[in-house]
Order: C-alpha cells, then sequence, then structure tokens
C-alpha cells in the first residue's frame, strides 16, 4: 500500500454513496442479485467487508438513500458487533476444555490450537481446582480432546498422548 492510498483511506469522506472514517469505509453498492442496493462496511486495512447488507431505496424508488451521519454510526456498530462474533466463534473453535474428576481433585484439561501456516499444533494443559499448572505437552492440532483423551492422559502421569 502506498502512501498516498494510505492518505485517502484515512482521510473522512461524507458522499451520498460513499462515508469513511478513520476505521470504516461505507459503500453503496448496485445489489447485483436484485435491482436494489446493498451497502458494504470495510475495515481500514482488510480485503473483505465485514458486513453487506441490504441499503433502502430512495424516495423516487430508483436510487438508493443517502448515507448520512446516524446510518454510518448504526452500521459501524453492526460491522463491530459482526466481527465480535466472528473472534468469538474462532476462539471456541481453537480452545476447548473439560473437567475431569479424579481421586486427587477435579483437573481442568484444555487444548489450544495454534494455526499456524506451516506448522500448526496444539497445547494440552491440565490445572488444578487453584489454577496450579500440574502437565503441559504439545500435540497435533488434530488431537480430540473428549473425556476418555483427557481422563487417559491424566492417568498416563501428563506424557505426551500418542
Amino acid at each position: 500500500m502506498t502512501d498516498e492510498s494510505q492518505d485517502s483511506e484515512s482521510t473522512p469522506v461524507q458522499e451520498p454513496r460513499l462515508w469513511r472514517d478513520d476505521t470504516w469505509t461505507a459503500r453503496v453498492i448496485k445489489n447485483e442479485e436484485d435491482d436494489g442496493w446493498a451497502v458494504a462496511m470495510t475495515r481500514h486495512g482488510d480485503a473483505e467487508p465485514a458486513l453487506v447488507g441490504p441499503w433502502t431505496m430512495g424516495r423516487d424508488k430508483k436510487n438508493p438513500k443517502p448515507l448520512d451521519t446516524p446510518a454510518f454510526h448504526t452500521l459501524v456498530k453492526t460491522a463491530n458487533e459482526v466481527l465480535r462474533r466472528h473472534e468469538q466463534q474462532l476462539h471456541a473453535q481453537l480452545n476447548k476444555s473439560l473437567n475431569v474428576d479424579t481421586d486427587a481433585g477435579r483437573v481442568r484439561v484444555s487444548l489450544s490450537i495454534v494455526p499456524d501456516e506451516d506448522q500448526p499444533y496444539a497445547t494440552l494443559s491440565a490445572h488444578d481446582p487453584l489454577g496450579e499448572l500440574l502437565g503441559e505437552v504439545r500435540v497435533a492440532p488434530t488431537f480430540k480432546l473428549s473425556q476418555a483423551s483427557a481422563t487417559a492422559w491424566i492417568d498416563g502421569g501428563f506424557e505426551k498422548p500418542r
């Protein structure tokens, strides 16, 4: 990205079909699937829009309603919420934990996947109820954490599972 394009991305714009602040750009676009319009919300630096949704027709029933301050702020809030939900979903996919009751007490076993493009891996860890680390090993990112696999790992003295 050139300095010129970075400057143009950070320059505020308030046009009927294009609004931009220091973080977001809202662009009203023709909806290719029908006769209506859509609005795309793109966070600066992201390749794809975080949010694309229908946009209201103007009074002439042909052109889109112009963007304005309240609409832009609502779109920013909605786009931020969409990103937050995506982050929560990704975190849930990459981090799992469960509790195992043992003779020594309850143990929380966690699996954290690191989705590195070249060498993905996961960390399997066990903690007592006070949060003290009991064991930790590096495992394949395909390791399946279940009650049975966690119990076997604990019973095996926290050695790396086969």
